[in-house]
């Protein structure tokens, strides 16, 4: 339920003020940023109070409207945000009369206004118009307005306007008209006969129809606009009745080939296709679409087709011709070059001997263009439903492989056309990434590791990963398609005795990653990284993966990255390190093997804890902890000698980074730590006994809380707690919260307990900003570090009030400035400002 807004009474005392220095002629607002947060404060007020209510207690609001429309030569900007202000007021009908007994309305929004103005040449001007009058109409009194003061002909006009913004924002409120008019006007039902529309949709349906017949490019580009907003906002019956009336002269510009307005026809479409009232496979509007997918051109034809295959209403032969115009650049390149008799294309019949994208595919413009279009748009349906058994993949694969081969000189054209693709494509590098991309969405229909296309891929890929003159990001694009091809082969065959080919198959391609981890290009070197911590990640517990593998050169090569003089590199070494070690973990038990894998993590630990103390940037030191508590969910930090004390060292160190993204993984690792000690030692225990003697009962208080204290966990959360960055701080508060919601849940020592305990001034003045908690007496503890006496913490806990913290931190550090309170001073000391500068000018 929405807070309820009010205007306090200290901005009620200032609002007259404020509105009186807006009303100055001579008054310059530099900073528009404060009129739109003048707007928003009102608009918010509004929505949650009485608008009229507001203008009665504070007539200098309706004082501010007249004046500034009065002015012969108003700011335009002050004269902007006056308009939109009045819609915002104007939008209740109760306030709309009441600012029409002064005729405010009318001299805003009509012709006597703004719109027989020499200020209306102000793009501003004309923008917090359209905008007024769009928030204005929420009722019948303000359509009739706009039908009768001449605001319908001006929104015609601003149609054409030359900023794109104010005739984006006409075309839309001109959409809105219509819709509204026709909801709260309409008192029977409709035909295609303009008596039966209401006078306002009959005006606007009447202009649109003679912009569609106007032969003029901007005219009908502005209908459709209209057009499609429509069909977007309103999915209600009356809309397949205006089809009715629009539906042949649309077919007339279908027939007449309207290249200039293609794209603009291709929303229209679209937007009436995701309609329910266009649902009935019947509808005229369904044949309007089979014409136009066969006259739009390759370029505008192919987004219609796309959009056409993601809804599932869409008729199934629709369906099938759009995925043909999807696959016709493809079966263009693969007749172009393709020897086999078995894809000789990717489907047979007449449309597949004359395409119309030969023409493109032979100039570089457009055949990098399409390609690159129809490349990203066949990957976005691999995982469509209406994708049946039927679908050409294997053709479809076929086809991406040449244009790879085309790319890099591989393929041997077949054709003229074929000759002039490939002079085309050699080195194009929007089109290697675009297939590998589209290669890599393939891999769902991999079935064997022996066909002849699995061949292909492997063969296509390895020829990538091995080019020197492969550019980085199509090396990336590349390893992603390697790795989802394998995984997706791994998964389809599963039987132990077709590892014998994944053996083969990752015997050619570890060589070329290790070659890539010395490349001297570091984004190779990363991308290799990458590609070897997902095989790591996704082959886990495989054992004969483990096997090859850990015999070669890789493992040593990847982990000497960690010294790498690039940032980014490093990071990348250390997660794959730390899916090396979990990967080695696994399955060397699974094998039976003696490897010293305990000297081994160890080791691993031991480096990367360095790295997490000692490397000067944070890319690196964030990965460390991100492989931390991968460790820890994982339950692998149980295989160092002594875990408790590793940990410990790793919060001393997090704690004292300054980096804030460290700190927050740092505290995600807290999270999980904390999370899995409740879940070993389930509820709280003993908590009763916390006013005894420490020294009596140690084993009374939860075993958490003592774990935690060991570790010195709450150094990490009550430091972070008042961290400067935000995000740190609410990481602490969030994960405090959940700790005392378990530690706390049953405790409520009484307040005589604690006089007899130590505190923490430092704590106590790091919280005490931001919380209410109520002090803790200071003794003999050093106020330089957090008490780690179990029973004090829990004190400690008990008193913060971490729901008012996490309240006051989940507000915009600026939310003081911003008030409104500020934003009314703001006004006037800058006023008061400008009076002395002037004053100096003397």
């Amino acid at each position: 339920m929405r807070r309820k807004v009010t205007m306090d009474r200290k901005c009620s005392q200032l609002l007259p003020s404020v509105c009186a220095i807006l009303a100055e002629p001579t008054h310059l607002v530099s900073d528009d940023t404060c009129l739109e947060k003048l707007l928003d404060w009102f608009k918010t007020l509004t929505e949650t109070e009485s608008s009229l209510l507001l203008l009665e207690e504070n007539p200098c609001l309706t004082e501010l409207i007249l004046a500034v429309l009065s002015q012969e030569q108003p700011s335009p900007n002050i004269l902007s945000f006056v308009l939109r202000l009045t819609g915002i007021f104007a939008a209740s009908e109760s306030s709309f009369r009441h600012l029409q007994q002064g005729e405010v309305v009318l001299t805003a929004f009509g012709e006597a206004g703004p719109l027989g103005s020499p200020l209306w040449e102000d793009t501003s001007v004309r923008s917090g118009w359209v905008q007024g009058v769009r928030t204005m109409l929420q009722h019948r009194s303000s359509l009739q307005l706009l039908c009768d003061s001449g605001a319908l002909e001006a929104i015609f006009t601003l149609q054409g306007d030359h900023s794109l913004f104010v005739a984006s924002g006409a075309s839309r409120l001109l959409a809105h008209l219509l819709i509204f008019s026709v909801r709260s006007e309409l008192s029977g039902p409709l035909t295609t006969k303009d008596c039966d529309w209401p006078a306002c949709a009959r005006r606007i349906i009447v202009h649109i129809e003679e912009s569609l017949q106007s032969h003029s490019a901007s005219h009908i580009k502005q209908s459709l606009q209209v057009l499609t907003t429509l069909f977007e906002h309103s999915q209600d019956v009356w809309t397949e009745v205006l089809w009715s009336r629009i539906a042949e002269t649309i077919e007339t510009l279908l027939s007449e080939g309207a290249v200039q307005v293609g794209h603009s026809l291709v929303d229209l479409f679209l937007s009436m296709a995701r309609s329910p009232a266009f649902s009935c496979h019947e509808c005229s509007f369904w044949k309007a679409v089979v014409v136009a997918l066969k006259c739009f051109s390759p370029a505008q034809v192919s987004p219609l087709a796309l959009g056409l295959l993601k809804l599932e209403a869409c008729p199934q032969a629709i369906k099938t011709q759009s995925l043909h115009i999807l696959l016709q650049p493809m079966d263009c390149i693969l007749r172009a070059a393709s020897h086999s008799t078995k894809f000789s294309g990717l489907w047979d019949g007449p449309s597949a001997i004359a395409s119309p994208v030969e023409p493109l595919l032979s100039t570089r413009s457009s055949c990098l263009s399409l390609l690159c279009q129809t490349l990203t748009h066949l990957e976005e349906i691999q995982h469509l439903a209406c994708l049946s058994a039927e679908f050409p993949h294997q053709a479809l694969l076929c086809s991406v492989v040449t244009v790879l081969q085309f790319c890099v000189g591989l393929a041997v054209p077949v054709s003229p056309l074929g000759v002039t693709v490939g002079k085309i494509l050699i080195g194009s590098f929007r089109v290697q990434r675009a297939a590998l991309s589209l290669l890599g969405a393939l891999s769902r229909w991999a079935t064997s590791g022996h066909d002849a296309a699995t061949e292909q891929v492997s063969s296509i890929l390895l020829a990538y990963l091995k080019c020197p003159d492969t550019s980085p990001t199509v090396l990336k694009k590349a390893f992603q398609a390697m790795l989802k091809w394998f995984l997706s082969l791994l998964d389809t065959c599963g039987a132990t005795e077709d590892f014998q080919w994944h053996r083969q198959f990752l015997g050619h391609v570890l060589p070329v990653v290790q070659k890539r981890l010395c490349s001297p290009s570091w984004e190779a070197r990363d991308s290799a990284l990458e590609f070897l911590t997902l095989m790591a990640k996704h082959l886990r517990g495989q054992e004969w993966f483990w096997q090859v593998f850990s015999s070669s050169e890789t493992l040593a090569l990847a982990e000497g990255l960690l010294n790498d003089p690039e940032s980014y590199v490093r990071a990348s070494a250390v997660k794959a390190s730390g899916q090396f070690s979990l990967m080695a973990s696994v399955d060397s038990k699974t094998a039976g093997w003696d490897h010293n894998g305990s000297d081994k993590e160890a080791s691993v630990a031991a480096r990367l804890l360095e790295i997490l103390s000692t490397d000067s940037e944070g890319f690196p030191r964030r990965a460390v902890i991100g492989v931390f508590t991968d460790w820890l969910r994982e339950g692998h930090m149980t295989a160092l000698t002594d875990p408790e004390q590793f940990l410990a060292r790793v919060i001393q160190v997090v704690n004292g980074d300054l980096d804030w993204e460290v700190k927050v993984s740092g505290l995600e690792l807290a999270e999980v730590f904390a999370a899995q000690a409740f879940g070993q030692h389930g509820a709280t225990q003993c908590l009763s006994a916390v006013d005894s003697p420490p020294a009596s009962q140690p084993d009374c208080l939860p075993e958490p809380l003592q774990t935690f204290c060991r570790v010195k966990l709450f150094d990490l959360l009550f430091g972070a707690l008042g961290d400067c960055d935000r995000p740190v701080a609410l990481k602490a508060c969030k994960v405090l919260m959940a700790v005392k919601a378990k530690i706390c849940k049953d405790s409520s020592p009484q307040e005589g307990q604690r006089s007899g305990l130590d505190g923490s001034c430092q704590l106590q003045e790091t919280l005490g900003r931001a919380t209410s908690c109520p002090p803790i007496p200071s003794g003999g503890a050093s106020v330089e570090t957090v008490p780690q006496d179990p029973r004090h913490v829990l004190l400690i806990l008990e008193s913060l009030d971490l729901e008012g913290l996490q309240r006051s931190l989940d507000k915009s550090s600026d939310y003081l400035e911003n008030s409104p309170q500020s934003l009314l001073q703001d006004f006037l000391s800058a006023r008061g400002d400008m009076e002395e500068n002037e004053a100096d000018c003397y």
